[in-house]
């Protein structure tokens, strides 16, 4: 099983590579390989096209393009079957909410903390190469939580249904006249409708709600 470090740390490299280089053979006697060691994302990309490796080993923050970047284009490589791109295991310091989405979206097979254990280390490179992902229980936390998050609100959900339907017409250039015609209001209830609509949504004239309709993508 053929794999390529990327990390800003030389140090770094060098455990990982005494780690991997000890691990013993997998339950189907594969064994890992060190094949490659880049210090920057765009090294990592250069090298995984001319090294073909299974798994790449990705740090976060390193210089230039990040882990998370050259995850991406890795996973993206054009003219490459998807099945003959590597997979990439994040190992970073970094735990937070947005880089674990990140990682993920950008098609990491996994997100690893660099405290974790040696086996479960070994282990989750063997299972990258099997398609198998791994989280760090920490990540799998964050990315409950976010799916268990409630969904933002609206930006027009403090306006009625009427409300609404007259923003509408004036993001797509109705006069009042034309609305009230189209909707069978009175002009002056049209008028009442835009004077309430506006401080609901914090704009100060019809020109500044017909963009905040656009904007936000009321349909």
């Amino acid at each position: 099983m053929r794999v390529l470090l990327a990390d800003d740390h030389q140090i770094l490299r060098a455990g990982l590579r005494m780690i991997l280089a000890d691990a013993p053979p997998s339950p189907d006697d594969e064994t890992i390989e060190v094949v490659g060691e880049a210090s920057t994302g765009e090294e990592a990309v250069r090298l995984a096209a001319a090294l073909h490796p299974d798994v790449v080993l990705m740090d976060v923050a390193m210089p230039g393009i990040d882990g998370i970047e050259a995850t991406r284009r890795l996973r993206a490589a054009g003219g490459q079957p998807a099945g003959e791109r590597p997979a990439v295991l994040i190992l970073t310091t970094y735990g937070d909410d947005a880089r674990v989405r990140e990682a993920i979206q950008a098609g990491a097979l996994g997100y690893l903390l660099k405290d974790l254990l040696r086996d479960d280390l070994v282990r989750a490179v063997y299972g990258a190469a099997r398609g198998v992902p791994t989280l760090d229980p920490r990540a799998q936390q964050l990315l409950m939580r976010q799916l268990h998050a409630p969904a933002p609100a609206s930006p027009f959900d403090a306006l009625t249904g009427r409300e609404r339907d007259v923003l509408r017409l004036i993001a797509r250039g109705r006069s009042n006249k034309e609305i009230a015609a189209a909707l069978s209001l009175s002009l002056g209830t049209v008028k009442g409708y835009v004077s309430a609509m506006l401080p609901k949504l914090g704009v100060g004239d019809r020109t500044q709600a017909a963009l905040f309709a656009t904007r936000h993508g009321l349909e």
